[in-house]
């Protein structure tokens, strides 16, 4: 609704009464409308909220007042969310006329339109961000988000508790809600389970309270996912680290995974630790697994050659 905009904004209102407020935003977008006070229509997109700045009021100055009650009529249809003037400027009374009679909202802001444009549409895209929620931990590792998934009963809980203590910072367990927000992850967690890490056999625990509010963040992006597996030695686990990379898929954004092993005598925590280490410096050009496979290569190569020679002798 526009009411939650208006009151993140502080925005003044000119004209529309409480109900008015009740209006919906569905697109992340806003709209000048230029074209449109030049009685353009075609294709115009009615559902975004419209921002009339000094180049808009210049040109609504030349209309005449029949041509701006008739443009006005239609820029305040009933599918257009709200208008908002930047700068504080007034608003011409054909439109608080118009407005009036429709309950229409229209608001001022002493933001220029050029920041307003970008607040506006930042705080859009994070509220109708495509979003869903996962099973798992949300845990900054080094600088990284990781989503720890697995089945119930894997440890997820108590590892991210061990990171914790290690010096890295929980954003969410259990339940972690995702959105979409230009093309990246944002993890977070809802705010009946936030801070809190639920372990068996001891039960609930407050993290901030036991490690100090450094140890939570309120959000963060899922660069890599982990996904834990029960240890099965049927299964042929990466070992040298060439085989082809691993992704999940969440809200069409394809993810790198990490499958970690869980068995008896491992340390988890140091495993995922070390698993983002390698991952950054995956992304900074450096490769172990790669840089191992070229050292046997040149090992088989320099035995070819030796043997060669021999043969020659």
């Amino acid at each position: 609704m526009i009411r939650e905009l208006v009151d993140y904004f502080k925005f003044e209102q000119v004209t529309g009464n409480e109900e008015s407020l009740n209006r919906w935003v569905i697109v992340p977008d806003l709209n000048r409308p230029g074209l449109e006070l030049a009685g353009f229509f075609k294709e115009n997109e009615t559902r975004r909220i419209v921002i009339i700045g000094d180049k808009e009021l210049a040109y609504i100055e030349t209309l005449d007042k029949a041509t701006q009650y008739e443009r006005f009529k239609i820029i305040t249809d009933a599918y257009t969310p709200m208008i908002v003037f930047s700068r504080n400027r007034e608003v011409p009374l054909a439109l608080i006329e118009v407005a009036d009679e429709m309950n229409f909202p229209i608001f001022k802001s002493d933001l220029p339109s050029y920041r307003l444009m970008v607040d506006l549409v930042s705080f859009l895209d994070e509220r109708l961000a495509p979003s869903d929620s996962l099973h798992g931990v949300l845990i900054s590792v080094f600088g990284k988000g990781v989503l720890i998934t697995g089945e119930s009963g894997m440890g997820k809980s108590e590892i991210a508790l061990e990171l914790i203590r290690r010096g890295h910072v929980l954003v969410a367990d259990d339940r972690v809600d995702v959105s979409k927000v230009h093309n990246n992850l944002i993890g977070h967690s809802p705010e009946l389970l936030q801070g809190m890490l639920e372990i068996r056999g001891i039960g609930i625990i407050d993290v901030a309270k036991m490690f100090g509010a450094s140890s939570l963040l309120a959000k963060d992006n899922i660069d890599v996912v982990i996904k834990l597996e029960k240890y099965d030695d049927k299964m042929d686990y990466a070992r040298v680290g060439i085989e082809e990379d691993k992704y999940t898929n969440i809200l069409d954004i394809n993810i790198p995974t990490i499958i970690l092993p869980v068995k008896e005598g491992r340390s988890m925590a140091v495993l995922v630790e070390s698993a983002v280490t390698n991952f950054q410096l995956k992304e900074g050009g450096f490769n172990s697994a790669k840089e191992f496979e070229e050292r046997v290569l040149r090992y088989i190569e320099q035995q070819n050659n030796a043997n060669k020679g021999a043969q020659s002798e």
